[in-house]
């Protein structure tokens, strides 16, 4: 039985690791082939290694998605290799302790921390959704998917610039969907809760009790389990499916 994303191409961002590897795989198993990329790249050519282990296809690519030229690259290597990008999923993200923020409240973070949560994780999508929009309006459509977060629907402490770029994530998503449906270009977001990787590492080892006790599953998620939904939403399974932000958070949103 054909895979749901079967003859299909696909870019990944943030693919070195946690979700994106976890979505790399799925994507794989599911008949696509991949052009991944991260800002390490020898992680995101470990991830080719275990992709092509497992009988797929994929190839590594580098880049700084913050930077235009850069996504325009990566955009053109696909197509290159490839010949054309049927859909896209925007994981590229950062937290708070790797700009120094950790456990820090809004008033207290610096400007050079908040600029670069924005510039990654708000910034780098739109950047990656402008130029993959721009190759699949003139190649008759495709499906993007955004990392969100359920801090892209509420407030969470000591995660400001984070919070804000999640929030912005959303409201990317929304907009380009209603932009773009008659092009036949679907986006969508997942917005993943506590997810076991190495991002939420720091924030558990502080708060995990507590933060374990809003969740109704008592448990944190896993990065296939949001890969799951990513594929779907990538396949034409989900093709009635555009702006639509959907939670994998074990229940935290319906507390």
């Amino acid at each position: 039985m054909a895979g749901m994303l079967d003859g299909k191409t696909a870019l990944i961002t943030g693919s070195g690791g946690g979700i994106g590897r976890a979505a790399a795989l799925v994507f794989a198993r599911e008949g696509a082939r991949l052009a991944l990329t991260d800002a390490n790249r020898d992680t995101a050519q470990d991830t080719v290694a275990m992709v092509n282990a497992a009988g797929g296809q994929a190839l590594a690519l580098g880049g700084d998605v913050t930077d235009s030229g850069d996504v325009q690259a990566l955009i053109h290597d696909t197509l290159a290799t490839y010949g054309r990008l049927d859909c896209a999923f925007n994981n590229a993200g950062i937290a708070g302790y790797q700009v120094d923020a950790a456990g820090k409240r809004t008033a207290e973070w610096s400007d050079a921390a908040f600029d670069r949560m924005i510039g990654v994780n708000l910034k780098g999508v739109w950047l990656c959704m402008k130029h993959e929009i721009l190759h699949m309006q003139a190649n008759g459509g495709g499906a993007i998917v955004n990392t969100g977060s359920i801090a892209g629907l509420v407030g969470l402490p000591t995660s400001s610039a984070y919070v804000a770029a999640k929030h912005g994530v959303l409201g990317l998503t929304k907009t380009a969907a209603i932009e773009y449906a008659g092009d036949k270009i679907r986006v969508n977001a997942v917005c993943p809760g506590y997810v076991r990787t190495k991002m939420t590492e720091e924030v558990m080892a502080r708060r995990g009790e507590t933060i374990l006790a809003m969740v109704p599953a008592r448990r944190m998620g896993e990065p296939e389990e949001i890969a799951e939904m990513v594929a779907w939403l990538c396949s034409d399974r989900a093709s009635y499916v555009t702006g639509a932000c959907y939670n994998v958070d074990g229940g935290y949103m319906a507390m």
